[in-house]
């Protein structure tokens, strides 16, 4: 079986664990406190990140490449499409969140209200909570006019990108700082998502000291 070390609550965890539960692979969750560096852990990674996959009798790190290695290894049901300039959305759209969301919104919001209390590195910064709640304004809406446009967020078949989305945004909506009345379209398009089999261990998280609201696993919010 599988093993993937991680942290219920970040999100490129989570990306990995919607992609091994979308193809039915079983996987053994392994919570990793990444911050004390453990030396068996840094055995694993040396970088000290999470996630962590034992796959293959490989052991592999970086949510992106492990998410990639997933696909060609277990291409059915495939979460990437077949034609390049499409596979080239998806991959843009993974680094869109992977990267200017998470600097962005992630890291100011969920970084500072969870995991510096966490990790014992003091209390949030207003300043980047601040930022943090203007920044993903502009990202729902940026989401909101991709699925005006698409049935899903690269095109009209769900993918990788619709995955690394919902992880960051479905970490979010754990602490509540998701507002969904903002678009219709985007709250939707996150039923629709949170709705499917492989969303169903990430609602079923619970972090010590941060219980979830009361629509984080209703699937009618």
């Amino acid at each position: 079986m599988a093993r993937l070390f991680h942290v219920p609550l970040s999100p490129f965890c989570r990306k990995v664990r919607l992609s091994l539960a979308e193809k039915k692979i079983e996987v053994e969750l392994v919570e990793e406190r990444y911050w004390e560096q453990d030396a068996d852990f840094l055995r694993r990674n040396p970088a000290a990140k999470v996630p962590v996959l034992k796959l293959d009798g490989r052991m592999m790190a970086e949510s992106a490449a492990i998410c990639e290695y997933i696909e060609e290894t277990r291409p059915d049901p495939s979460l990437m499409p077949k034609a390049p300039e499409e596979r080239f959305e998806v991959r843009r759209l993974v680094g869109w969140f992977d990267d200017k969301f998470h600097q962005e919104v992630t890291s100011k919001l969920l970084y500072e209200r969870v995991n510096k209390k966490m990790t014992g590195k003091g209390y949030p910064d207003s300043t980047n909570v601040k930022a943090g709640a203007k920044a993903i304004k502009y990202h729902l809406d940026y989401m909101a006019w991709l699925l005006d446009h698409r049935r899903w967020l690269a095109g009209d078949a769900m993918t990788l990108a619709d995955f690394a989305a919902a992880a960051h945004l479905s970490a979010l909506d754990y602490i509540s700082d998701v507002d969904w009345n903002r678009s219709s379209v985007v709250k939707d398009w996150y039923a629709k998502i949170k709705s499917r089999p492989a969303f169903r261990s990430i609602l079923a998280d619970q972090v010590s000291g941060f219980p979830p609201p009361a629509h984080y696993a209703d699937l009618d919010f």
